[in-house]
């Protein structure tokens, strides 16, 4: 692909000073306003190498207009303020390009011919956000594969690790910590596969839709304004388009959903992991860094900032997709009037959101500490009374009625009974009114101990680890080494 770098430098652009969880030089890199400000010359760039190659525009038109076209020349800050003059960055933008591209040329190519020829403002723009928008999902992928490949490790490792399943906050039922990890496998990769579906197309339509002044450009040419627009698409690394799409957001408002699906399974599992690593709970931890997870007043304090950090992120996404779609709904016309301008900063703050959680997230599991030992623990706090299900289903159809109540009614009675006594007590009671309730002819004593035993009531826990797994057997493997974050 020619010109599809990554754009930008740290230096430029929201460092993030409000917004820690993307306060990252690769996120400033992919999505600051350097690097906004070089997509868009990327797209005028190409467009330019397009129609020399159609022929549509002087030979050595490209050459002169990518010279113009790098970025350090341009200061996006000056830019940004003469942007207010007609509404978006490209029109200042481009009128410095064409003072760059005429000092360059000085006459000799006629460069200036092949400058936004038969584009608008808004081809411009929706084909640079698609451009800044491919190259930060691709780096969000590179931390999705190998944070998912942490937690199959973790699945898999842990497939026997006994804990304890929780439901609306109390113990439910024994639980592994290996499905938990499959489960946060799981809807991690059930969403980074539906990202890597997304596509990115190329925006072409002209003044008002119509390739009216492309038509014009390629009246008597081998091409059309078509075939200019999928030249572009292959220039830039972008999806073709079959027709314009500048009235139409789905584009939008896919990849807004997708990001968004990102964050909340990343949300999930932070979730989690915040509740998990409490003191008083104390199954996980998060990975030690110097000087991260500090209080500035109390010394003591290991805050799981980690967590803390993707679950904020996590949080601000519902509202930016929100946004994406209030303004596809407000498209009026052939070009709106103020809902367009909505969608610039919503999509690029949940790309930011999104690139700067998908690193937390991956050293959040990379790193992850498991106590096995205090899930036991916390297993152990319910007693046999976490298997009264179990008990309930195998024993009940062996009881006889008794005083008009059922197998079932007689065991819930024991349950009910047992929750009266305080709760150090509370194993012990269940123990001994369960063995008072079921007579030894119609359960032993090695039965009951067997029902009682957390490990023989885990269902199809192994195997429903073993089928996500195997689902999504492609986000099992790392991609390289992930994002580049130096």
């Amino acid at each position: 692909m020619e010109g599809t770098g990554h754009f930008g430098s740290a230096a430029d652009g929201d460092v993030g000073l409000l917004s820690p969880v993307s306060a990252s030089p690769l996120v400033t890199a992919l999505t600051g306003d350097r690097a906004v400000l070089a997509a868009i010359l990327a797209v005028e760039s190409g467009w330019a190498a397009v129609l020399e190659k159609a022929g549509l525009a002087p030979a050595g038109s490209a050459a002169v207009v990518a010279s113009a076209a790098e970025a350090g020349r341009y200061d996006a800050a000056d830019i940004a303020l003469r942007a207010q003059g007609g509404g978006n960055p490209v029109i200042p933008l481009l009128a410095d390009l064409r003072k760059h591209v005429t000092a360059l040329d000085a006459g000799r190519v006629g460069a200036l011919k092949a400058v936004h020829t038969t584009l608008t403002s808004q081809d411009v723009l929706d084909t640079a956000l698609m451009l800044l928008a491919r190259n930060t999902v691709e780096a969000v992928l590179a931390d999705l594969k190998c944070t998912t490949a942490a937690l199959a490790t973790l699945a898999e490792q842990h497939a026997d690790t006994l804990g304890v399943g929780r439901s609306l906050t109390q113990h439910s039922l024994p639980f592994t910590f290996g499905l938990r990890a499959a489960q946060w496998f799981q809807g991690l990769a059930a969403a980074g596969r539906q990202l890597g579906t997304v596509q990115f197309p190329v925006q072409f339509g002209g003044a008002a839709g119509t390739l009216a002044a492309g038509t014009v450009l390629t009246a008597g040419s081998s091409t059309n304004p078509f075939g200019l627009a999928d030249s572009l698409a292959r220039q830039l690394g972008l999806a073709a388009a079959p027709a314009p799409w500048h009235t139409n957001r789905l584009a939008v408002t896919a990849l807004g959903n997708s990001l968004a699906s990102v964050l909340d399974a990343a949300g999930k599992i932070a979730t989690d992991v915040l509740f998990l690593s409490r003191p008083e709970v104390a199954e996980l931890a998060e990975p030690r860094a110097a000087g991260r997870g500090v209080s500035s007043a109390m010394p003591q304090k290991q805050n799981p900032v980690l967590s803390v950090l993707i679950r904020g992120a996590a949080l601000q996404a519902p509202q930016l997709v929100a946004q994406l779609h209030l303004a596809a709904a407000n498209f009026n016309d052939e070009r709106p009037d103020a809902a367009w301008h909505t969608e610039w900063p919503a999509l690029r703050q949940l790309l930011r959101l999104a690139l700067g959680a998908a690193g937390h997230l991956r050293e959040l599991v990379e790193g992850l500490h498991v106590y096995p030992d205090a899930m036991r623990r916390n297993l152990d706090l319910a007693g046999p009374l976490l298997l009264a299900e179990g008990v309930g289903a195998a024993v009940a159809p062996l009881l006889t009625e008794q005083d008009g109540r059922s197998g079932k009614e007689q065991l819930q009675s024991v349950v009910d009974r047992t929750l009266q006594t305080p709760t150090a007590e509370q194993g012990t009671t269940y123990r001994r009114l369960l063995r008072e309730a079921v007579p030894a002819g119609v359960l032993t004593d090695l039965r009951l101990a067997e029902l009682l035993e957390p490990a023989s009531y885990l269902g199809q826990a192994a195997e429903i680890s073993r089928r996500i797994l195997a689902a999504y057997s492609d986000f099992s493997t790392p991609t390289q080494n992930g994002a580049n974050r130096g």
